[in-house]
């Protein structure tokens, strides 16, 4: 059987890409997080992580145990925590999107807490294809998450309006085409939707570009288009005072497809499932708004 405090120090130390932060993480020496990934490699007979870099990697059989990592983990914390006199109403872990992490979803997030005191409700905010990876691992009871066509298996969905958008003060907007000068981008890092899309867009119509400014964090996108440093790919709902919307008759090409979806396990406690039910109101509402606005 394998031991989860040695599974535990492995998950650390690809969490953190490196030795000696796992081991800060987890109040050991770095030599004993060593010795405690070497034993782990010896009992299952294989190699677990690429040590040769600078930040440390698992290898191809390191990735395939992580998922499996991951769970056990979490059933033990919540073995644990179901006989913990303490926190006899459970644990129930929800991810969204950053640009939903304020307005009305904080409010019913800490209404929601505040009527539970006993549920210890964890919320993660992040890029979508990270929360995604983190619900299919099992890391996540419940899912808010972008996607260019939903998943079957998701509970529900609405649709995301996007826009192009540049700074109403310092435009970049310029004739578009193969011929043209390069356009100024900001974006998310790779991997993220709005870039992908963005990046697909522009190459269809020939549009050459360049890559001004990167950061994934919503809010600091904003400002920077704001600033003039270049046009971007962004939810319609983040819009500001300081962009301006660019269309077809600016030469930017038409994006649609973009939804919201809401993913929870089937097997939710009635605790998780009035969460559930609350965030389709809230988002049904939500998309209600945005439609009208678009209209």
């Amino acid at each position: 059987m394998i031991d989860l405090v040695l599974l535990r120090s492995f998950v650390t130390v690809v969490d953190t890409g490196n030795f000696t932060r796992a081991a800060e993480h987890l109040h050991l020496t770095q030599s004993t997080v060593s010795q405690q990934i070497l034993r782990l490699e010896q009992q299952l007979d294989c190699r677990l992580l690429d040590r040769s870099q600078r930040q440390v990697l698992p290898t191809e059989e390191g990735d395939r145990l992580l998922g499996y990592a991951r769970r056990l983990l979490r059933l033990a914390n919540e073995a644990s925590e179901a006989l913990s006199p303490e926190h006899t109403g459970g644990v129930l872990r929800l991810g969204v999107p950053e640009d939903l992490g304020s307005g009305a979803l904080m409010p019913l997030i800490a209404s929601f807490a505040r009527e539970r005191p006993r549920l210890r409700l964890e919320v993660e905010s992040g890029l979508s294809h990270h929360l995604l990876r983190l619900y299919r691992n099992g890391d996540l009871d419940m899912l808010l998450v972008k996607q260019w066509g939903t998943d079957s298996d998701c509970h529900a969905r609405w649709a995301e309006p996007v826009c192009w958008i540049d700074s109403a003060e310092r435009p970049h907007t310029l004739p578009l085409g193969p011929s043209q000068p390069a356009l100024p981008l900001v974006v998310f890092p790779v991997g993220a939707l709005y870039r992908q899309e963005m990046l697909h867009a522009l190459e269809s119509i020939g549009q050459p570009w360049r890559i001004t400014y990167s950061s994934p964090s919503l809010a600091s996108l904003c400002a920077a288009v704001s600033a003039g440093l270049g046009v971007s790919l962004l939810p319609a709902s983040t819009v500001q005072a300081g962009h301006r919307v660019l269309g077809a008759a600016d030469g930017f090409p038409e994006i649609g497809g973009l939804e919201l979806a809401l993913f929870a396990r089937p097997d939710l406690d009635s605790a998780g499932r009035a969460l559930r039910d609350r965030l389709v109101d809230m988002c049904s509402a939500r998309a209600q708004v945005l439609q009208s606005a678009a209209g």
